[in-house]
């Protein structure tokens, strides 16, 4: 038994680093900000479920108002919730039993004016301690441990250079939190793509939880790349210049809803998520079309040994990074496996910590053209990598349910 963190609240320096076997090193859930999170849902592969009926999502009315759908706010009150006491605080109660955990549970009504500037800024990592049993044995592929790749900060504007990235914002009992994510194309809806890709337990618990709350989108936080103290006092704009999108839906796999949890790499192969989101002030463009650009996703990407380089990239949370800028690596991928009956996973050196979780990993795609690949999702305590998971049938389902789900809309 080995004392160690959650990564979202890992701390990582520069210093002396002792090499390890792979399959001894402690392992936690790079969950940024969050812990870990699960759409849980009702089909063979997905966990959302998988959209026949009416879409139970906010909309936005010709006077310019927020609609909430009846049928939200009789899910709400199914168990036991107010709509407008939801909004007034009702959600910040995580009693274990009412924390609504079933894909179709799933509710994330808009509030107007939530996510303002000094929330969005000072959302954190708990930074608590936990006790974890070392994962053992290497039944799979593993590759040796790649030599850390320092994390680089990403030219600002980042809207120039990286239009597709962002954060996300959420709510857990443990107090507001970050992950990163990336906007990603819609085949239901070409160049009009609500759709954003996180990991799994940057909205939902997993095997001891349910549904984080408040889930909301921000894409080019920070545009500018100021640094924290600049920060203090910015208009929402300069956070948030491309506004604040509230996720209506979500779906993870049923495997992340199943073993996922905060430490220890259990479920971490399937640790991925789709979101669909609105924005919370209305209009009539899409997010791509506000951000100009959306990510294919490629789950069938080359195997690793064909991968020259693939590139995580997010808003690194836990020391020496404070999670108001934008960073990236790039490294040739190898591969780690933490189960045989497991898909192996990428890894690559990477220095940056808690709250690059969900972060999308770009690499060239079937056609040579970036796509992303992967999302980041574990790493050490104490090391400079990470790993994420390969996007297979299973990553594929959960896609295509979330597009299918809102494709007449």
């Amino acid at each position: 038994m080995r004392s160690q963190r959650p990564f979202f609240a890992a701390r990582r320096g520069a210093g002396t680093r002792r090499r390890k076997s792979p399959a001894a090193a402690v392992l936690a859930v790079c969950a940024t900000l969050a812990l870990t999170a699960t759409a849980c849902g009702s089909g063979d592969d997905d966990a959302g479920g998988s959209g026949g009926g009416q879409s139970a999502s906010a909309s936005q009315g010709s006077d310019g108002k927020i609609r909430i759908p009846d049928d939200l706010k009789d899910r709400l009150k199914e168990h036991g919730f107010d709509l407008d006491k939801w909004k007034n605080g009702a959600w910040k109660k995580w009693d274990k039993d009412d924390w609504l955990r079933e894909a179709e549970d799933y509710v994330n009504p808009i509030i107007d004016g939530l996510w303002d500037p000094d929330r969005m800024r000072d959302a954190k990592d708990p930074d608590k301690e936990v006790d974890n049993n070392d994962i053992s044995g290497d039944k799979g592929v593993t590759d040796p441990e790649p030599a850390p790749v320092e994390a680089q900060p990403v030219n600002a504007p980042y809207h120039d250079n990286a239009p597709q990235a962002g954060k996300v914002l959420f709510d857990g009992p443990k107090g507001s939190m970050v992950c990163s994510a990336t906007v990603v194309k819609d085949p239901a809806h070409p160049g009009k793509s609500n759709l954003v890709w996180t990991a799994g337990h940057c909205v939902h618990a997993g095997k001891d939880g349910g549904w984080y709350r408040n889930i909301a989108f921000v894409p080019a936080y920070n545009d500018a790349g100021k640094p924290t103290e600049q920060l203090q006092g910015a208009p929402k704009d300069e956070i948030a210049p491309y506004g604040v999108w509230w996720s209506d839906w979500a779906q993870t796999s049923k495997q992340w809803i199943e073993r996922g949890g905060p430490t220890g790499g259990e479920g971490a192969p399937y640790d991925f998520a789709v979101l669909h989101v609105t924005p919370e002030n209305g209009g009539g463009k899409s997010l791509e079309e506000t951000v100009g650009s959306a990510l294919p996703v490629d789950f069938d990407a080359p195997a690793v040994p064909r991968i020259e380089s693939m590139r995580p990239i997010g808003y690194p949370a836990a020391a020496p990074f404070d999670g108001q800028r934008l960073f990236s690596c790039a490294d040739r991928p190898g591969r780690l496996s933490l189960n045989a009956a497991d898909p192996t996973m990428y890894r690559v050196g990477c220095t940056m910590t808690g709250g690059s979780s969900g972060g999308g990993w770009v690499a060239a795609g079937q056609d040579g053209q970036p796509a992303l690949v992967s999302n980041t999702s574990i790493g050490p305590v104490t090391a400079g990598w990470l790993a994420g998971p390969r996007l297979g049938k299973e990553a594929e389902s959960v896609y295509s349910s979330v597009s299918e789900k809102f494709a007449g809309q």
